[in-house]
């Protein structure tokens, strides 16, 4: 029999792990993708609890350690830009032994440069109109083709989804995130600064693979503004004088050439699957930035889709699939939604006292007992599913 043609939308994460794995169990794939090329930059991410697993399975795991940010220090700052704790970035972030955090764009080229060779990457075009039941696809510059299978991994804004699930899926936690590269005025060295004031947060980090430094914003609000100039605008409004090096890095995000904005947003779907139709990663299941476990998700679904798909009619396999991965990807939007609350401060005082109890944490008799609580849903909502071997 000719191996089944498989269409993915979305070259980031999920679109390119999929693909790996298709490609091994003797799929047809072709991945096709918005962007004129492949998307360079964004913050730095977790890898964490089962995705690690994936990673190993994928014989990638010493290369990403190889890229690891080696990030050695968190800081909080106050207005005036004195150092109010040094926490291990590690035992501030929750992270397992194994676990690994690198950044995006470092991901995205190792799974690109992993399957170029066997998939056909279309750059610059997605599709137009997609019928579930046929297959068929229509795209906005390419010839129509059909496909066996079509994939959604498109992200939170997902194109494939819109078409075929419709609905109001993306349930918005009323905070935007902002990221660009802005030039390490401070020196920094694998180190992150952390300036909190009520309802906004401003964290500005360099890695040891990066001479340039990330500045991110977070901020609570229920407006939406589009395009690039009403963003930025919204940034200065909300964040100009708030002291610290705000106005300088608002300065420099705004000429940076990876400007970022978005809703911080989550992705709550009923069904994976219609027809030949299904969706992976942040398409399906985003659990928002604040979860720190989108990129696991992409990578544990990804396995799962394509692993089930090599063993099952598409119909049998999608609905294992998403069997599978629902107390998982429960586990991990409850994550998001509870640590969202955490990551603002809601009045000045308790942005000090959250400083003021890491600066003792270290000095308390129980202080392991204190992390291991505090850390715990990070590693249960990472290891929230039981890898099937395929």
């Amino acid at each position: 029999m000719s191996p089944q043609r498989v269409l993915i939308v979305g070259a980031s994460i999920a679109g390119p792990a999929l693909a790996w794995w298709l490609h091994r169990y003797g799929f047809e794939v072709t991945v096709v993708e918005r962007a004129p090329a492949l998307r360079p930059g964004g913050y730095k991410i977790d890898i964490r609890g089962a995705a690690i697993d994936v990673v190993e399975q994928m014989g990638l795991k010493e290369r990403l350690e190889g890229m690891a940010t080696d990030m050695q220090f968190m800081s909080f700052v106050n207005r005036a830009g004195r150092r109010l704790v040094d926490v291990p970035s590690d035992l501030f972030m929750g992270r397992g032994e194994a676990d690994l955090e690198v950044m995006r764009g470092d991901l995205s080229q190792i799974l690109y440069d992993e399957t170029r060779a066997n998939v056909d990457y279309r750059f610059g075009d997605t599709i137009a109109e997609l019928d579930p039941v046929t297959g068929g696809v229509s795209f906005e510059r390419a010839e129509p083709q059909t496909f066996d299978l079509v994939i959604g991994a498109d992200g939170l804004n997902s194109t494939v989804r819109r078409q075929v699930f419709g609905g109001d899926v993306v349930r918005d936690l009323n905070h935007v995130v902002s990221i660009a590269t802005v030039p390490n005025h401070l020196e920094l060295d694998r180190w992150e600064l952390v300036y909190s004031v009520p309802g906004r947060t401003v964290n500005l980090y360099s890695t040891g693979r990066d001479a340039d430094a990330k500045a991110l914003f977070l901020f609570g609000t229920d407006q939406k503004y589009e395009g690039r100039e009403q963003q930025l605008e919204i940034l200065n409004t909300t964040f100009r004088g708030a002291g610290w090096e705000t106005d300088r890095l608002l300065d420099a995000v705004a000429v940076a050439d990876d400007f970022y904005f978005d809703t911080v947003s989550q992705v709550e779907l009923d069904r994976y699957a219609v027809d030949r139709v299904s969706l992976v990663g942040d398409a399906a299941y985003c659990p928002s930035f604040a979860s720190g476990q989108g990129t696991s998700l992409a990578l544990v679904g990804a396995y799962t889709l394509a692993g089930e798909l090599s063993q099952s009619a598409p119909a049998t396999a999608f609905a294992t699939y998403e069997r599978l991965m629902r107390p998982y990807v429960a586990r991990n939007l409850k994550l998001g939604r509870d640590n969202l609350g955490r990551m603002i401060s809601k009045s000045a005082l308790q942005s000090w006292a959250g400083a003021m109890m890491l600066r003792v944490l270290p000095k308390l008799p129980m202080k392991d007992a204190l992390v291991a609580k505090i850390t715990q849903p990070i590693h249960d909502a990472a290891r929230a599913i039981e890898l099937p071997a395929y």
